[in-house]
């Protein structure tokens, strides 16, 4: 947490004050001039209080590609993706922003995402030229390109001329069918020499039948073992699929129905995974408002409040881990592997009701100074901590043993509010089909998002996770400067892919459970308990868990708004018209 503050720190202070000091920036960071309308950008930013204004590496890797195309085979690009099944275009013509869907296929996405990007485009599409920006009807990555078609010699026809089906060697279908799966487009994006393209991975493997298959391969009751080593950072920087294909059957977006685009084209898409060469934009969820993805959202009267009318005071907060979601997280193609989805893992993890372990770790008095070790039945800290349930089941024929194995497998429940969230401390944010749209509304809240992801998003280089402006001196929390404290930073806990660690993360903010004190024959008594005094019923964790979940909340009032969805949006655009222009990329 301290090493993540100094980060965070440093990258706040590092940001260019004058717009002299952004275009060298920009010219060290990218080796390229400002692209033409900088200026205006940079007037933006400044009139709308943009914290961040030189923290878009995302963004220019994103562009990187396009950057090798001429102005016309770009526009001609964007146009044919158009033609494809699930590609919705949002066009500019005369200034004004329309959607605009070229193929017939039958979409049930009906153009959400494309709705919304307009919507964010409309405020500035009058000082835009004709162009035509493709926008991703699904929330699944979208452009997978070979390695072979991206490195040297490039095998990736230049001149798209000739037409989409060209480029494509033969026409696109919308489903994989028989022809392949999103895992096998993927690996070939890997360098030849990684095991990703040296093994080939069967269509079914060991874990297939293997339901309970959530537990690292250490045991768990060793010692201190992996559940004790928390996540730096959330896992799309951590797994390398290309080194460890067999870690791909864990994650569903490897599992998706929908064909991918083994061709360099623009496709605009609120999330984007490794290996993809989709475009990052603000999801359409967290631009609009609705009462299922929106924090303060009023459905009657039509209007956003500051507080959730269902946001209770931190002290009558339930101590509990809580999530809720439908039992997607990947596709069906191949079917039978959806008990190692992200989703199903963890809540057959914290459904269980075995005799298994995990080990948990926890200070040996209120001031934590000295730590211990217990081996604690998962049955026991399930039910202290975890309020974890499916509330429908999707797909659930494709589930081996169908809906009958689903359910005893995994704890269902009942449908919530949103509102309901934020009866509880620790919130568990998962992806789904892909990224999650519930993220920001759990900043906005006054709880602390647990976050588990391989996807990178438009804001990924504005946030910082496990970060807070205290230190220990003399085995006391203590603030290390007080105009640093005034400042809290904090914005959220990453949480890896196996989650292994859920339990600790728990028992350091929130102490050990009376299941943990009693399997550690500790004479420390639990907080609600005789051993401790009326002062330390609020232990110097959970004043440490408060201040992520404010920290929290003050990053999205201050970077996650719709105005620095916006001003991203306009970033963008000013580098997509540059490059489609073809002209010199001078700063104004």
């Amino acid at each position: 947490m301290e090493d993540a503050e100094e980060k965070y720190r440093q990258k706040l202070a590092r940001q260019s004050p004058t717009l002299k000091a952004a275009v060298a920036e920009y010219r060290r960071r990218y080796k390229r001039h400002p692209p033409r309308g900088f200026d205006a950008w940079w007037k933006f930013a400044q009139e709308h209080g943009v914290k961040l204004v030189d923290e878009y590496d995302g963004m220019a890797e994103d562009l990187a590609p396009f950057w090798e195309l001429s102005g016309e085979e770009l526009r001609r690009r964007a146009l044919q993706v158009g033609e494809l099944p699930s590609i919705d275009l949002v066009r500019v013509k005369g200034g004004k922003a329309t959607t605009v869907k070229i193929s017939t296929f039958d979409d049930s996405e009906v153009s959400a995402r494309a709705n919304g990007f307009r919507a964010m485009l409309s405020k500035f599409s009058s000082a835009l030229p004709d162009m035509d920006f493709p926008i991703n009807a699904k929330a699944e990555g979208r452009v997978l390109v070979p390695w072979e078609h991206r490195k040297y010699p490039n095998l990736t026809l230049q001149d798209s001329s000739m037409g989409v089906e060209a480029m494509l060697n033969g026409p696109f279908k919308p489903d994989w069918g028989t022809d392949g799966t999103v895992w096998d487009a993927w690996r070939r994006t890997c360098h030849p020499s990684t095991a990703a393209r040296r093994v080939f991975s069967s269509l079914r493997n060991a874990f297939t039948h293997q339901v309970r298959n959530y537990l690292s391969s250490s045991s768990a009751s060793d010692a201190v073992g992996p559940d004790f080593h928390f996540a730096a950072t959330t896992s799309a920087s951590t797994i390398d699929f290309c080194e460890k294909p067999y870690e791909h059957y864990t994650q569903g977006h490897f599992f998706s129905d929908w064909r991918t685009i083994p061709a360099l084209y623009p496709v605009f898409s609120p999330a984007r995974a490794k290996g993809f060469l989709d475009i990052k934009i603000p999801s359409h969820y967290y631009y609009g408002s609705t009462k299922r993805y929106t924090y303060g959202w009023d459905p009657v009267n039509l209007q956003l409040k500051d507080v959730d009318p269902m946001e209770v005071p931190w002290e009558d907060k339930l101590d509990k881990i809580f999530w809720r979601g439908a039992t997607t997280g990947g596709g069906s193609h191949p079917p039978g592997f959806s008990p190692q989805y992200q989703r199903h893992r963890f809540l057959r993890m914290t459904s269980d009701t075995s005799t298994a372990n995990r080990t948990v770790i926890f200070a040996n008095s209120p001031s934590p100074t000295n730590y211990i070790s217990a081996v604690v039945p998962i049955a026991r800290l399930n039910e202290e901590i975890m309020d974890t349930a499916f509330v429908k089941a999707v797909s659930h024929e494709s589930y081996p043993g169908g809906l009958k194995a689903l359910k005893e497998a995994h704890r269902f429940g009942d449908s919530v509010p949103l509102g309901k969230h934020w009866s509880y401390k620790y919130l568990i944010d998962l992806d789904g089909m892909s990224y999650s749209g519930r993220f920001m509304s759990f900043l906005a809240s006054d709880s602390v998002p647990i976050k588990a992801t391989v996807y990178e998003e438009y804001f990924s280089d504005w946030i910082q996770p496990w970060y807070v402006s205290f230190v220990f001196v003399h085995g006391i929390l203590a603030c290390q400067h007080k105009r640093v404290c005034n400042v809290i930073r904090v914005h959220y806990v990453p949480l890896s892919s196996s989650y292994q660690e859920i339990y600790n993360i728990h028992s350091y903010f929130s102490g050990p459970t009376p299941s943990t004190v009693e399997a550690s024959n500790s004479t420390q008594a639990h907080p609600d308990g005789e051993g401790y005094s009326q002062e330390h019923r609020i232990t110097e964790g959970d004043r440490r868990l408060r201040r992520i979940a404010r920290a929290g909340k003050q990053w999205k009032k201050t970077i996650g708004r719709t105005i620095d969805m916006e001003g991203q949006l306009v970033s963008l655009r000013v580098s997509m018209v540059s490059i489609a222009n073809v002209s010199p990329s001078v700063c104004l």
